[in-house]
């Protein structure tokens, strides 16, 4: 799946882009480079659903109503994976969730909910 997203606001530490590309990665299923519309700025993503199992984020009705979604199978959760000497580390506190109709996209926070922000990928 490659797509086109607009964020609803820059994600953090991006930069001031709302336009991205999301662009599979040959022979890794659900990894995914995201990357600003020059592709001066790219991080990697992984679908959510295909490498943590456990993983149910709730949204709240706010960001619900930011991204218009009106059916939960709309909702892509993707996870910013951050590689490293001890192994790659994803943010489960701060999903980018991304209406799959309408290629809306925002980097949320998840409130009142105990995610780790640097969770090993595999642990």
């Amino acid at each position: 799946m490659s797509a086109h997203l607009t964020f609803v606001a820059p994600p953090p530490g991006l930069g001031e882009d709302t336009d991205f590309r999301l662009r599979p990665l040959d022979g890794a299923d659900g990894l995914y480079a995201l990357e600003t519309s020059d592709a001066g700025t790219r991080v990697f993503v992984l679908d959510a659903a295909t490498y943590l199992t456990d993983y149910a984020p709730v949204l709240t009705d706010d960001q619900v109503a930011q991204l218009e979604l009106t059916d939960p199978d709309q909702a892509l959760a993707l996870v910013v994976a951050n590689p490293g000497d001890g192994g790659t580390t994803v943010n489960l506190l701060a999903p980018i969730v991304v209406n799959t109709t309408t290629g809306r996209a925002a980097q949320v926070i998840l409130e009142g909910q105990d995610w780790p922000v640097r969770q090993l990928l595999g642990a």
